[in-house]
C-alpha cells in the first residue's frame, strides 16, 4: 500500500511558464498534488521548444526540468470559452499559480479578485518580476535582469573582472522556492479560517532576500560589499586554492580551531602571528595571509591536501563538473537522479531534496506531452465528446 503524500488531495491549477512558477507546481506535485499545467494550443510551455539538448521522444531538458507529475491541458485563454473553462477549474481549485505581468489576467477575468468571487477558498499565487504593488510592478521580470538589479551580480564574479551571474537561474528557482514555502502557508491559514487569500512573491524580492550575509554586512557598516571571486567576505581562509598541477581545491575554514589544523597541515605557524590568530585578524590581513597559503598549496596535488584536511576535520572539497557531481556515490545513494523508464519514457530528471519519512514524495509521471490530458480533464468536469469537438475546431484547446 502506497503511502499518503502530504499534499494528496489539493487540486493546483498551474497557469504558470518557464522555469521560476513551474518550479514551484513540481514541488507541489512530488508531494502529492494534482497539478493541471494550462498551456497555449500549439505551442505550449515556451520551454519545450529551449532546445537541444532534449530526450528521445522529444522532450527538450528545460522543459522536462521543472513539468513532471503534472497533466497538460491545452486552453486558449483569449476566447471566451476557454476563460469560462479556466473558470470553473478555478472553482475546483484549491490553489491557482500564475506568472503573468501584473494585471495581465484581468482582461480575461481571471484576476485573484474575480476568481476569488467564484471560490472564496482559492489560495491565489502569483509570481512576478517586482510584485503586485510599487512605482515597478508594471514591469516585466528576467532573472538575469533581476541579478543586476538586486545587486547579486555585484557581488559575483572575480575580484577585478567582469560582474557575472550565476550560473543557473538562481532567482527563478528561489523564489519558486518562496512561492512554494507562502502556498503552504496560505494552505495552513485555510484550514483554520476557511479562507482563501493572495500569495505575492517577486523575483526582485527573492533575490535582495538572497543577499543575506552580505547585505547585511552593508546594512551594519553602510560600506558597498565588494567582489570577492571565490573568496568570503567574512571568513578567512574560505575560498579556492590551486595545488600542484593545476588542480583546485576549496578549504572553507570557519574557526581558529580549524585554522590552526590548517597551519599544521601546511607545515606552518600563521596561526601563531598575532596578524591571523582569529578570524576578524585574518579578515583585516587577508591580503597578507592569503598569498602565502595559496604558495604553500601550490606544493602539493589536489587529492593529497584533501586528504590531509579531511583527516584533521577541516571542511574541504574537490570542484566537481556537473557529471562528476551526479556520478557521486552520495548523490546517487539520494537519488538526485531519477529516470522515468518504467512509464516508458526516456527523461531523466535531477531529483527532490525533500526527504520525508512518513510521505515520501513520488516520481509517478515524465514531463507531459502537449495537451496529453485535455480529453480527461475537460470529461471530469462534465464536458461532452461534441464539446471536446467543438472547440477543437474553433481553437478553443
Amino acid at each position: 500500500m502506497m503511502a499518503t503524500q502530504a499534499l494528496q488531495g489539493i487540486k493546483v491549477l498551474d497557469l504558470s511558464r518557464v522555469l521560476a512558477g513551474p518550479s514551484c507546481t513540481q514541488a507541489l506535485a512530488d508531494l502529492g498534488a494534482e497539478v493541471i499545467k494550462v498551456e497555449r494550443p500549439g505551442a505550449g510551455d515556451e520551454t519545450r521548444q529551449w532546445s537541444p539538448p532534449a530526450f528521445a521522444d522529444g522532450t527538450a531538458a528545460y522543459f522536462g526540468t521543472v513539468n513532471r507529475n503534472k497533466q497538460s491541458l491545452t486552453i486558449n485563454m483569449a476566447s471566451a470559452e476557454g476563460q469560462a473553462i479556466v473558470r470553473r477549474l478555478a472553482a475546483e481549485a484549491d490553489v491557482l499559480v500564475e506568472n503573468y505581468k501584473v494585471g495581465g489576467l484581468k482582461k480575461y477575468g481571471l484576476d485573484y479578485e474575480s476568481l476569488k468571487a467564484v471560490n472564496p477558498r482559492l489560495i491565489y499565487a502569483s509570481l512576478t518580476g517586482f510584485g503586485q504593488t510599487g512605482p515597478d510592478a508594471a514591469k516585466p521580470g528576467y532573472d538575469y535582469i533581476i541579478q543586476g538589479l538586486s545587486g547579486l551580480m555585484s557581488i559575483t564574479g572575480p575580484t577585478d573582472g567582469l560582474p557575472h551571474k550565476v550560473g543557473v537561474a538562481v532567482v527563478d528557482l528561489f523564489a519558486g522556492l518562496q512561492l512554494t514555502i507562502g502556498i503552504q502557508a496560505a494552505l495552513l491559514a485555510r484550514a483554520h479560517t476557511g479562507e482563501g487569500q493572495h500569495v505575492d512573491v517577486s523575483l526582485l524580492d527573492s533575490a535582495v532576500a538572497m543577499l543575506a550575509n552580505v547585505g547585511m554586512n552593508h546594512l551594519a557598516s553602510g560600506e558597498v560589499p565588494p567582489r570577492l571571486g571565490n573568496a568570503h567576505p567574512n571568513i578567512v581562509p574560505y575560498q579556492v586554492f590551486e595545488t600542484a598541477g593545476g588542480q583546485h581545491l576549496i578549504l572553507a575554514c570557519g574557526n581558529d580551531k580549524q585554522f590552526a589544523a590548517v597551519c599544521g597541515v601546511l607545515g606552518g605557524r600563521w596561526h601563531e602571528d598575532e596578524r591571523f590568530a582569529t578570524n576578524p585578524q585574518r579578515v583585516r590581513n587577508r591580503d597578507l595571509l592569503v598569498p602565502e597559503l595559496a604558495q604553500a598549496f601550490r606544493q602539493r596535488g589536489r587529492d593529497e591536501w584533501l586528504t590531509a584536511l579531511e583527516a584533521v576535520q577541516v571542511p574541504c572539497g574537490a570542484i566537481n563538473n556537473i557529471a562528476e557531481a551526479l556520478q557521486l556515490p552520495q548523490v546517487q545513494h539520494r537519488q538526485m537522479v531519477v529516470d522515468f523508464a518504467e512509464q516508458g519514457s526516456p527523461v531523466r530528471m535531477l531529483g527532490n531534496p525533500v526527504k520525508l519519512s512518513a510521505t515520501p514524495v513520488r516520481y509517478d509521471s515524465p514531463p507531459p506531452a502537449l495537451g496529453s490530458s485535455t480529453d480527461a480533464v475537460l470529461r471530469g468536469l462534465g464536458y461532452t465528446d461534441a464539446d471536446l469537438a467543438r472547440w477543437r475546431e474553433e481553437g478553443v484547446i
